[in-house]
């Protein structure tokens, strides 16, 4: 359905239509040159995303793509359309996962179309910032690009900075003095972190390819040409997906380092635990030796009829096992 759809002329919106109006009849309206309009649609069904592809020409392996929203992030090029996938994401810190949602972007010369699937982003709230930055709507389409990029890879830093707090926890942790098992812990974080790469990483050449104007590098084709102030807004969002890509990658290398500790630690117990267990079984296997041989009941056996033969028993037990307790527990065994 149709969440939102304006027409923007000079930085300011126009409605068109009823604004919360849910069917397509108001879904294209002539534009004059340097005015643009943002149709924004949400969960959209096969016939709804025909028709706004019947209305705007868009290509339809794009529309395909579109409908789909198992897409890896993803920038081409279509004729005079450009077609940009962004995965969206947010943190559920109570179950240590990381949500994803899609919005799939078409951007022309004198439009924006933009296809949500899942939660992730309220584009209303992109929109809404975006009208009162008129500076920025006057970039026209790709204006509009700029502000859902940045408001995408925004949510992807406090995504980074989620994991990074949960990861300092797993790092105190497995290198506190209590015994713990953080290997499950470690796993579903690696694996929430790679769900963040595969959003974030395919991300970096489009935004690199917009952040260099087009007078530098005429080759890079966009509906609407990147001026130098353009590409100026696109660096911005460059720098903050660098960002976030390295603490992404550290996070990783932190994770892989604190699950190496982790198995190191448990040999360190295993051996702990088996010296134990060794200096235990000495302290028994000792006066139970000693005992074994006195109860043998031979004639001619030492003492065996000596009056204290069998406190003298008792005594050398005794003394062997303490002897035995001191030693192991000097050496820390015990």
């Amino acid at each position: 359905m149709i969440v939102d759809n304006a027409l923007y002329h000079r930085g300011k919106r126009v409605p068109v239509g009823n604004g919360d109006d849910q069917s397509l009849g108001h879904a294209r309206v002539p534009c004059d040159p340097g005015d643009f309009q943002w149709i924004g649609i949400h969960e959209p069904s096969p016939d709804e995303l025909q028709l706004i592809a019947d209305t705007f020409g868009l290509h339809p392996l794009a529309v395909e793509d579109a409908g789909d929203s198992h897409q890896r992030p993803k920038l081409e090029h279509y004729g005079d359309t450009l077609f940009l996938v962004l995965k969206t994401l947010w943190y559920v810190d109570e179950e240590d996962a990381v949500e994803t949602g899609e919005i799939n972007m078409f951007v022309g010369t004198d439009f924006v179309v933009t296809v949500r699937h899942g939660e992730g982003i309220d584009l209303a709230d992109s929109r809404r910032d975006l009208e009162e930055r008129a500076q920025v709507l006057e970039h026209g389409p790709m204006g509009v690009m700029y502000a859902i990029c940045d408001r995408v890879v925004d949510e992807y830093e406090r995504v980074g900075a989620a994991l990074e707090e949960d990861v300092d926890e797993v790092e105190e942790s497995v290198f506190s003095p209590a015994r713990t098992d953080d290997a499950n812990r470690i796993y579903v974080l690696k694996r929430e972190i790679a769900e963040v790469r595969r959003a974030v990483m395919p991300l970096r050449e489009p935004m690199r390819k917009f952040s260099l104007h087009s007078d530098t590098v005429p080759t890079i084709r966009t509906p609407i040409p990147i001026t130098a102030e353009t590409a100026t807004y696109f660096r911005d969002v460059a720098d903050h997906l660098q960002r976030v890509s390295e603490v992404i990658d550290n996070l990783d290398i932190l994770l892989s380092t604190a699950f190496d500790g982790h198995l190191a630690r448990i040999s360190v117990q295993q051996n702990e635990d088996m010296r134990k267990i060794s200096a235990g079984a000495a302290l028994v296997v000792v006066p139970t030796l000693i005992a074994g041989i006195y109860g043998m009941n031979f004639d001619h056996m030492p003492e065996l009829h000596w009056t204290y033969g069998y406190p003298f028993a008792m005594a050398l037990m005794a003394g062997v096992a303490a002897g035995l307790f001191a030693l192991f527990k000097k050496s820390g065994w015990l």
